[in-house]
Parts: C-alpha cells; sequence; structure tokens
C-alpha cells in the first residue's frame, strides 16, 4: 500500500512538471509583441508578403525560390491561403496547413516553376474567411541566374482586431490600421555602392492591393529620387505591372546626368521612390551581386528588404475569394 501510494505521489509529481513544460511553451517570456506595430520581416503576423519569387522553366538550379512558413502558435493550427502574382499581375493559388509550432518550405520550381512575382500567404479559418492569426512568420532563399541571390525575411501584417465572419464569395483585406497594419508608400534603398566597382543592384517593387482572385493592381509610374552622397538629388520615374524589377545603371532608370556619374567609383548613394499621383501602398527589395566578392574585401552579395518611411493612408486593399481549405 505504501509503495503504492509513493507510485501514485511520483506519477502525479511527473504530471504536474508536464503541465509545467506545456504551459511554458504555450506562453513565451516577455510581453506580447504589439498587433499594432508597423508592417516588418521581423514579427509576426496574419497576412504574410514574399517580395520576390522566381524559378527556371525547366530544372531551376541556377534560378528558384525556396519559401519557408512557420506557425508559431503552440496552441493553434493555421489554415493559410497561399497567392501565387505574377509580374504580369495573373494569380494562383493554393492552401498549406500547419499544426501548431510546424514549419514547412518548398520551391517555387516544384509549385509555380518559369514564373516571377510575389506571394501573398493569408491565414483563414475552416470556412476560407481571413481571421486573426498573428502567428505567422517566413523567409525565402532566392537566387537568379544573373548570380543575385538573397535570403529576405517575410513582411508581416497583423490583424488588428479579431475579424468578423465573412459572408459571401470574396472578402476584403483592408490595411486601414483597423483590421489590418497600413501599407508603406515612401520606400528607400539605405546604400547603392558604385557599379564602376562591379556591383550590379537589382530593385524590386511591388504593388499592395487588388483582387488575388481575378488580377492585382499595377504600381503606375513612381517617382523616385536618387542621392550621391553629397546630398544632391536626381529625379527618375519607373512604370510597370504589378512589380518592377531591374539593376541599376546608365540606361535604368533614366536619369541626368547618368547612374555613373551621380555615383561614381569609390562612392555610393541611396534612393527613395513613391506614387506622387496616389495612396498606393508599395513594398520592395533591393538585392547586390558582385563577382569579385570572394577576391576583393570590398565586394559584398547579399540583400534586404527595403527600408519605409512613410505609411498610406488606408487606402490599400486585396480582395481574396472565399472558399474552405482543401487540406
Amino acid at each position: 500500500m505504501r509503495t503504492s501510494r509513493k507510485l501514485t505521489q511520483a506519477l502525479l509529481s511527473l504530471f504536474a512538471l508536464t503541465l509545467m513544460s506545456v504551459a511554458a511553451l504555450a506562453a513565451d517570456p516577455g510581453a506580447p509583441y504589439p498587433a499594432t506595430s508597423e508592417v516588418s520581416d521581423q514579427k509576426a503576423g496574419s497576412i504574410l508578403f514574399y517580395n520576390i519569387y522566381t524559378s527556371a522553366a525547366s530544372g531551376g538550379n541556377t534560378q528558384n525560390a525556396r519559401i519557408s512558413l512557420t506557425n508559431t502558435s503552440s496552441t493553434s493550427s493555421a489554415f493559410v491561403h497561399l497567392f501565387f502574382v505574377s509580374d504580369s499581375c495573373s494569380v494562383a493559388d493554393s492552401y498549406i496547413c500547419l499544426t501548431p509550432n510546424q514549419t514547412a518550405s518548398f520551391l517555387a520550381s516544384d509549385v509555380d516553376p518559369g514564373i516571377k512575382g510575389y506571394i501573398v500567404a493569408v491565414a483563414v479559418d475552416i470556412n476560407g474567411c481571413p481571421t486573426q492569426h498573428n502567428f505567422l512568420i517566413g523567409d525565402e532563399y532566392v537566387k537568379f541566374s544573373t548570380g543575385h541571390a538573397a535570403n529576405l525575411g517575410a513582411e508581416a501584417f497583423a490583424a488588428i482586431a479579431p475579424l468578423t465572419t465573412c459572408a459571401g464569395s470574396d472578402a476584403a483585406l483592408q490595411f486601414d490600421g483597423a483590421m489590418y497594419n497600413k501599407a508603406p508608400r515612401v520606400l528607400a534603398v539605405s546604400n547603392i555602392p558604385s557599379r564602376l566597382d562591379g556591383n550590379d543592384t537589382m530593385i524590386i517593387v511591388n504593388r499592395v492591393g487588388g483582387w488575388l482572385s481575378t488580377g492585382t493592381a499595377t504600381t503606375g509610374t513612381l517617382f523616385g529620387l536618387l542621392y550621391d552622397d553629397a546630398e544632391s538629388a536626381y529625379s527618375f520615374s519607373l512604370t510597370g505591372g504589378c512589380q518592377i524589377m531591374g539593376s541599376l545603371s546608365d540606361s535604368y532608370p533614366r536619369v541626368a546626368p547618368r547612374f555613373t556619374t551621380i555615383i561614381p567609383q569609390g562612392r555610393s548613394g541611396w534612393l527613395k521612390l513613391y506614387n506622387n499621383s496616389a495612396d498606393n501602398g508599395i513594398l520592395g527589395a533591393v538585392i547586390n551581386f558582385n563577382a569579385n566578392a570572394g577576391s576583393q574585401p570590398g565586394a559584398f552579395n547579399g540583400g534586404r528588404n527595403m527600408h519605409k518611411l512613410t505609411l498610406t493612408n488606408g487606402t490599400s486593399t486585396y480582395t481574396i475569394p472565399v472558399f474552405p481549405p482543401s487540406c
């Protein structure tokens, strides 16, 4: 009898320790990250935005993207609606479902080969309606046949408050600071090294907004200012579809004097851009390639998401189709 009582007490103690361990896993130490903190690649959210995905039409050995998505919740599963938006504004979609604490990754060449664009990942409920699940984080490794390669964090938008059940076949995602965080309006590249030092700096800009069932909105014409390291500014403009992408050079963008005159050998500059006539949300990234990175101390490769200098007034909206997850 005494042995049985001791065994019972030992099992109860072990059970209590197990419950404490589970509780510790379920609640991370520290204060929760505020849902009202603006869009960032350093926080979790209910919508993730991957600035670029690409792959070669065959194989994908030299040009590809590996997309990763993680559900950081220890208690709730995640239904995630993925939208693959091409640079020509066509949209394809699929679902991925994650159990608590689960992570997943896939190659662009396996799901959407030969296409270049961006990805929007939206947390939804069992019916396919947008839901507040501020536990999604993600990142991507992307490489191009030109040699450009980078690890970019997914930009996260948090749902500010619990979302009401949607009705109908579509649902609006409003980046207005009340439903989701506001979208950026002015983007900046903090440092642009000289092309005459072997640098090839690629910029990528995406429009935030439109219909993720029939086609998204375009960037329109973006106004830009290119600064040299003596604070002089030179204006330019870029026009594109849902995505603008190009390498900075004497022919792109068109500036006077030319790009290599503004940023000569051994010097650097920076730029900012935005839509001057509309309150459009945009996100972007920059990736630099230098073939001399292995032989010169001042040559580097890599990339980062663009800095966000200002926010829209809350006019950016995505509309998504609503139907139950297939997983």
